[in-house]
């Protein structure tokens, strides 16, 4: 496992904090919460964006450009793992002799503020992070919290309440920042192997969740469906289960899927103690919102309010996101970009009887793509047509023979008669979607890279063909 930055665990009151890369999501929220608590925030990104935006109408100065002047008097320079040690604001503040910190620094720091709830797995974390906020507040518990998307529901992803006691967070295991978070209660949704390039194996990945789970002094909530999660709660001990196995101390049934809303019941110890009407589709989401449930009602909340709260949610950008609807064509748009993520979403697509689901997937990294592509071929089983598109990279340097392509590879090696289209150039998918797209059509977008804003893309050139 790479090492990270030298430990820090207070954040001296009011001292201006400066953030490079703000218009990132990470980034954004941890800003937005450092100007809640009274820190004097600055910032810069590369463009201009709703986040940047946002903290702007706050009170923070946001720069577009990186430049050294930026940093100004700030006494606290943060930064994501994706600023390089190069950056020209981090050069400057270690050459001006101020303290440089990693987004685990200070996401740390905020933690020993308050109790800390953290939600980690290798996906689901920032739906199940979202729903037990909304799901504390509705149960008076005043929680504040930083999640990895926007809650539609308030159009944010962090909010810092100074009255109350709890703090969820969702706890990123991809360099190691769950491990520093310090969490009264720990959630794990699952384990799967992802960010092999941090931690050197999986074994050293399973580890490290061991770690975060057995080091929360109160509820530890693990998903006994997943395998992985299951056999470190088992080796942990001491953890509250939650699942469709009737192995699990909360056991979720009676599961209908709708187009665009799920229901299901949970029981605990052979009684029913919760029927839930949740407005987002998918077995997926019933798993998360059941975490949600069983950790709030560890943590004292009633569960007719934390049922309520569930019931009203209103999803988080990114997650089955509905981005419009034109000529009969939906189009939603997820953030899904690991294999099991792509076949759980597809899923809860599928259940809503469409003509047709078109997927339209863009990988996200080359060195992903390389260790994962051959785990796609029976991710799309529930596509009735599939759109791979060239790699996204997310910063990293193309490698030889990683493409797109290899996806297709998969997908056809394992089901021969799938209806598979390849493009390689980002700019060929709206004209390609335009022209094939017809009435009744799904059209599901999915990946963590830009391909988010392609359903805007489509719907526009359809407008300007009607006029």
């Amino acid at each position: 496992m790479k090492s990270s930055d030298p430990t820090r665990t207070s954040l001296p009151n009011n001292v201006p904090v400066h953030v490079v890369g703000a218009g990132g999501a990470g980034m954004n929220a941890i800003a937005a919460v450092l100007l809640s608590m009274g820190h004097q925030v600055s910032g810069s990104d590369l463009r201009e964006s709703v986040g940047v935006n946002r903290l702007r109408s706050l009170g923070a100065k946001i720069d577009i450009g990186h430049r050294a002047t930026n940093i100004g008097d700030a006494q606290i320079v943060c930064r994501s793992t994706a600023v390089p040690d190069s950056n020209e604001e981090i050069l400057a503040a270690r050459e001006l002799g101020r303290e440089v910190w990693s987004r685990a620094d200070v996401l740390s720091a905020i933690c020993e503020q308050k109790l800390t709830v953290a939600v980690s797995g290798t996906h689901g974390k920032t739906t199940t992070s979202s729903m037990l906020a909304l799901a504390l507040t509705a149960a008076g518990l005043n929680p504040s919290f930083i999640v990895g998307g926007d809650l539609n529901d308030i159009g944010s992803g962090a909010v810092w309440k100074d009255d109350g006691k709890l703090f969820v967070v969702e706890a990123d295991e991809s360099d190691g920042t769950f491990l520093r978070l310090n969490a009264e209660a720990a959630v794990v949704t699952n384990v799967e192997a992802d960010h092999l390039d941090f931690f050197g194996s999986y074994e050293a990945l399973v580890e490290s969740f061991e770690r975060f789970l057995a080091t929360a002094n109160g509820p530890r909530v693990v998903c006994v469906d997943d395998p992985g999660a299951a056999k470190i709660s088992s080796t942990v001990g001491e953890c509250i289960t939650y699942g469709r196995s009737k192995h699990a101390d909360y056991q979720i049934v009676d599961v209908e899927n709708h187009r665009y809303s799920s229901t299901f019941g949970i029981l605990n110890e052979g009684q029913i103690i919760g029927e839930c009407d949740l407005p987002v589709p998918g077995v997926h989401n019933v798993l998360n919102a059941t975490a949600a449930f069983v950790t709030a009602l560890e943590l004292g909340a009633s569960a007719d309010l934390v049922l309520g709260a569930l019931g009203r949610f209103a999803g988080v950008a990114r997650r089955f996101e509905f981005r419009g609807e034109q000529d009969g064509v939906v189009f939603v748009d997820d953030y899904a970009h690991l294999p099991s993520e792509v076949s759980s979403v597809l899923a809860a697509a599928h259940a809503g009887n469409w003509q047709r689901v078109v997927a339209v997937f863009q990988p996200h990294r080359y060195s992903r793509t390389a260790d994962l592509w051959q785990d796609f071929g029976d991710s799309f089983i529930d596509a009735d047509h599939i759109v791979v598109t060239g790699i996204y990279g997310a910063g990293e340097v193309p490698r030889p023979g990683i493409t797109g392509d290899l996806l297709v590879r998969a997908i056809l090696d394992a089901h021969p008669s799938s209806s598979v289209t390849y493009l390689p150039g980002r700019d060929q998918v709206a004209d390609y979607l335009d022209s094939n797209l017809r009435p009744g059509d799904l059209c599901l977008t999915m990946g963590a890279g830009d391909l988010t804003s392609v359903a805007d893309e489509v719907q526009t050139r359809r407008k300007a063909q009607e006029l």
